[in-house]
């Protein structure tokens, strides 16, 4: 019943690539183990992100993640519309993409998130052989008392060989008057037999104070064709 697709695997990054899931496809990417340690150390897992083509470069992007803290939280769920604006070098197609991802933050369980935020991103990706390059800027108004907010992050991907990419990225956000969290991350993308399969891990570090010290993360990124109906 479910044929498989190639999949894009992003994780461990925080930040995206101007790309999205091919019509009827779904992109899961899990992050099954992931350990923040600062003050105190962190366990978020599982943390989710699903993707689903809706359409002709537009797709649907749910996420949130599992916290241990020493209670089990919600944390970070949203719901998002990612639409190419301009197809480039990711759509196998000359120049740079381009793409926007807007939505809701939906509430989580953790304290002074119990409400409901918005974000929005605008993505640049391009390539300057051999590395590919990935940019992001955006913001919004966060679930604690809607305050504004704005986000960054430079990603970049050089490939070893055709299976195993080298991951390096540069993001930050910055609330209000508080202090930035911005932080670093190197890792690797894997990419076994399977066309449609990618392991990853990475290994992050902050560069501002309001940001953990280390973090390290792996997961699993799958995707699939769904089947269609007998009308179609």
């Amino acid at each position: 019943m479910l044929i498989p697709a190639p999949a894009w695997a992003y994780r461990p990054f925080v930040s995206t690539d101007a790309a999205v899931a091919d019509h009827r496809e779904v992109e899961i990417e899990l992050g099954y183990f992931n350990l923040g340690r600062n003050r105190e150390t962190t366990i978020t897992t599982p943390s989710l992100v699903v993707n689903y083509g809706v359409g002709k470069n537009l797709e649907l992007v749910g996420e949130f993640g599992i916290e241990s803290s020493p209670e089990f939280e919600v944390t970070d769920p949203g719901l998002f519309l990612k639409g190419v604006l301009k197809e480039g070098v990711l759509q196998d197609k000359p120049g740079l993409s381009f793409a926007i991802e807007a939505g809701p933050l939906l509430p989580s369980t953790l304290p002074h998130e119990r409400g409901v935020g918005f974000e929005a991103i605008g993505i640049v990706s391009g390539q300057v052989a051999p590395l590919t390059v990935h940019v992001n800027g955006g913001g919004g108004l966060d679930r604690d008392d809607r305050h504004g907010f704005g986000i960054w992050g430079v990603n970049g991907e050089l490939p070893l060989n055709p299976n195993l990419p080298l991951e390096g990225e540069v993001n930050g956000e910055s609330v209000g008057s508080e202090r930035p969290n911005n932080s670093a991350l190197l890792g690797f993308i894997w990419q076994p037999t399977s066309k449609n399969v990618f392991l990853d891990a990475g290994v992050r570090h902050g560069i501002t104070r309001a940001a953990p010290d280390w973090q390290f993360t792996m997961g699993l990124t799958f995707g699939f064709a769904l089947p269609r109906s007998s009308r179609e």
